[in-house]
């Protein structure tokens, strides 16, 4: 699929899967975005610090997945994003403003997998439903 210029690549994932009913899936995207937000989770604090993007920036590699998290579609992705000089910057991808970008998106079937909360880590993990 097409993402849509100036649309969230992260929002419009979701729109698709709930749209299309994708209870489990996983993506890939290649193209560029205009701006960013980027998550580092802190392990001992167990929160994302976020970091803002605000310049053009090439999507080198983006890798996620989709699953469900109460019951609603959820997507999950990292990136990898370049900058006019080739430096990068990766992490949890928050939110992406397209510019042009291209999502190869497969669906799977077959288990059933769901979003739960984890104690360990604080975060929402895969657990068979």
């Amino acid at each position: 699929m097409r993402a849509e210029h100036n649309s969230d690549i992260i929002k419009q994932l979701t729109e698709f899967a709930k749209e299309n009913d994708i209870e489990l899936g996983e993506f890939t995207a290649i193209g560029a975005l205009k701006n960013a937000k980027l998550g580092f989770y802190n392990q001992e604090e167990h929160e994302y610090q976020e970091i803002e993007i605000d310049s053009p920036h090439e999507i080198a590699s983006c890798i996620g997945n989709i699953s469900l998290k109460e019951g609603d579609s959820f997507v999950h992705a990292h990136a990898v994003l370049a900058d006019e000089d080739g430096d990068t910057i990766a992490g949890h991808l928050v939110e992406g403003r397209v510019f042009a970008a291209e999502i190869h998106l497969r669906e799977l079937k077959g288990e059933k997998i769901e979003r739960k909360h984890d104690e360990i880590t604080d975060l929402s993990l895969w657990e068979k439903k």
